[in-house]
This record gives structure tokens, sequence and C-alpha cells, in this order.
């Protein structure tokens, strides 16, 4: 695919698909705006070449009907702050008056587009909508990694009716931890996968366990495991009919010679709520009537150990109920640990992003995501269809 820096912008309409969908409180507050900030060198780049600037997203669920409360007005706001530069703010993401108001921008200049799911079209792939969206530039950068995992009009089907596609810095850097260190780690390489489901993340253990050193796995997943290998988990979760498929993959780690780390105790409760009574038993006694909700402090000794030689980590998906205090110690334990490591970190971004924020250790480590689902469709090994588009979209050209 190209890439931002291989095309010429000079005066040219440069649109860019950015992921905006960041997190407001009830008065349309922005409470995070990472990666608002994500998106700043592909930005300036583009005014420093004076192209003229249009910028695409979407916020929320608002199911093709136009929701107040989901504009991007508060984005192009903050946006303004960023670049120290006026952000024009469409009503529309396509017709006359976003056609009448790109016709006095000038190079240099920003505007942004309302929400691009205020139309139903725009996630069944809609070629009539990718058309209209496509007819306002002479350049379309995907830069929403977050979003590169959904085959939608403005990441997929526009990409059909522009001439010139690219990928923007956001787009290459996180392609390129991803890729070239999953495909090339330096060893030990260790993957840590939580999160509270298998059936989420099977394929990303079937595709990890033959390539990783050494394989942690946490969370309420890791109970399918554990009853895989026979242990009594209580009311934990536990996907039942997944067992078989757990079996394999610890059957398959024992023939590839991988290491893989389960828990050794956890903290358990009668319920998943801020104020249970909690206990920490071994893996062994868990109570008929409780279900484990954290890691123990012996796990969290076991995975520090395992860790501490590793080259390369990969982390994905945290070790408990991480959103309640009792039971986030052993998510935070991990996040200092992987911090304070001496190895390349990548975290791949959802809860386990938060969990780095929420620690305060977002500075120690190697790269954090900016896309949840699109990063762990990359540790399953699959192509990112937004990513496909760019390159046939170069292809074709």
């Amino acid at each position: 695919m190209k890439f931002i820096d291989q095309i010429n912008l000079k005066g040219k309409r440069v649109m860019f698909r950015f992921d905006f969908n960041v997190p407001m409180d009830s008065n349309q507050n922005i409470t995070d705006d990472t990666r608002i900030r994500a998106t700043l060198p592909s930005l300036n780049y583009a005014l420093d070449e004076g192209a003229k600037v249009i910028i695409i997203s979407h916020l929320g669920r608002p199911k093709g009907k136009k929701v107040a409360e989901l504009s991007l007005a508060p984005v192009a706001k903050r946006l303004s702050r960023l670049l120290e530069k006026q952000v024009l703010m469409a009503g529309d993401c396509c017709g006359p008056e976003v056609e009448n108001m790109l016709q006095q921008l000038k190079p240099g200049c920003v505007m942004m587009l309302e929400n691009l799911r205020f139309y139903k079209e725009e996630e069944k792939n809609d070629a009539e909508f990718s058309r209209k969206l496509a007819s306002l530039t002479d350049v379309y950068i995907d830069d929403a990694f977050g979003n590169a995992h959904r085959a939608h009009a403005s990441n997929v089907g526009i990409t059909n009716y522009v001439k010139e596609c690219g990928a923007g810095y956001l787009m290459k850097k996180e392609l390129n931890y991803f890729h070239k260190q999953l495909e090339k780690p330096t060893r030990p390489f260790v993957a840590i996968i939580g999160g509270s489901k298998v059936s989420d993340k099977l394929t990303t253990l079937v595709n990890l366990i033959k390539k990783v050193d050494k394989l942690i796995i946490g969370g309420g997943m890791a109970f399918t495991f554990l009853k895989a290998q026979g242990f009594e988990v209580g009311k934990s979760l536990a996907e039942d009919h997944l067992i078989d498929q757990a079996k394999d993959i610890i059957n398959q780690s024992r023939i590839l010679g991988v290491k893989l780390y389960l828990p050794i105790d956890c903290v358990i409760a009668q319920n998943k709520v801020a104020d249970a009574v909690t206990k920490i038993v071994p893996i062994q006694e868990i109570y008929p009537e409780w279900m484990g909700l954290d890691i123990g402090p012996a796990t969290i000794t076991l995975f520090r150990e395992v860790i501490a030689n590793a080259k390369t980590i990969v982390w994905n998906g945290p070790m408990g109920v991480f959103e309640i205090d009792a039971f986030s110690r052993g998510t935070s334990a991990m996040v200092h640990a992987v911090a304070s490591s001496h190895a390349l970190t990548i975290v791949g971004g959802g809860d386990t992003d938060v969990a780095v924020q929420k620690t305060g250790e977002s500075d120690n480590i190697t790269y954090i995501s900016t896309g949840g689902g699109a990063s762990l469709e990359l540790l399953e090994g699959k192509v990112l269809p937004a990513v496909a588009a760019l390159e046939k979209c170069a292809g074709d050209n």
C-alpha cells in the first residue's frame, strides 16, 4: 500500500478517515482524547503540504439516525485546540451543504464532516454512499486503525471510487508494530492473553501458540483451561463447550515446546460486586458456590518471573474484573511488571489500554494500540478489510 508521505497532497482535497469514537461524559465532554492526539502527525503533515483537509469519522452507535448527543462537534472543538487552528464543522457528511462548504475551503484549512453513522448506509458499505463520500476528495487517507477490522463505506467502499488512496502515520505505526513484531519477534517472545471468554480469543490463542515461546492465560478465560485440566472452578466463568478446544491448545503447547502458564491461585467471591467478601485460595480450593474474579498473589509472582527475561511482550486482556477495585490488583500488578520489563512491549488496546492508563504506566509501555478489535484480529492472523482495500487501491493505480 501507499503511505501519506508517498502521495502529492499539495493543493489537493485530502479526506482523512479517523477513529474519533472517543469517550464522553453525560455533558458531551471528552474524557480521553488519546485517539485525537494520535492523528496529529498525519494532520500536520497534510497541512504543511498545503492540503485542503476533510475529516470523516463515526461516534457511538446512532444506528442510522441523527442523534444530537453523538455529534462530532465536541471533537472538532477539541481538535481545534490541539491544532491551534479552527476546524470547521459541517452539519452533515454529504449533500449540498457539505459541497458548498468544501468549495470555500482553502489550502491549509480543515473541515470535519458530521457522524458517518447517522446514515445506515455507512455500516452496510453501501456503494452509492461510498461514491458520495469519494466525490468530495482527490486523495483518501485511512488513519483509523481502530475501525480497520470493519468493512464500511468510509474505509472500504470509498477506495473503489477515489484515484489515490493511502495510509496515515498512525495506521503505518500500528501495522509496523503488529506485523513485524509478530512475524520476526526478538526472543524470548511472551504473549499475555486475558479477558472473560475463551470464545472471544480462541483464534488468537491458536495463532499465537505457533509463534510464542511462552503463553500466559489469565482472566475469566483461564477457568475454561483449568477445568480442562480437571480442576473444579465453582461458579467461575467457564465455557464447557470449549473444553476440548482448550485441551487441544494445552496439547499443542507441549508438542511445540511452548511453555503455557495458568493461574495457581485466585481471588474469589460469591458475587461480582464492590463490597463483596473476598478470599485468596489455591486453584484446587475454589469453593463450590464462589467464583474466581482475579489472579492471586502467588500467580502474580509466577507471571512476573515468566516475563522477567522476555525480549518481546504482547498483551491483550485483563487478569480479572479490574473495573472493581477488589478485583483489580492482579491486572495492576501485571501492568507494573510489563512496564518495568526490559522488553519491547505492545498492549492491544481495549480494556488492557484502560488498565494501563488507570495504573499510570502508559509512558513505560513501548506501544499501546488505538484499536482493541483490530489489534485482536491481527493477533488472530487475519487480514483487516480496510488494509486489504488500501492494498487493492494501490495495486489498481
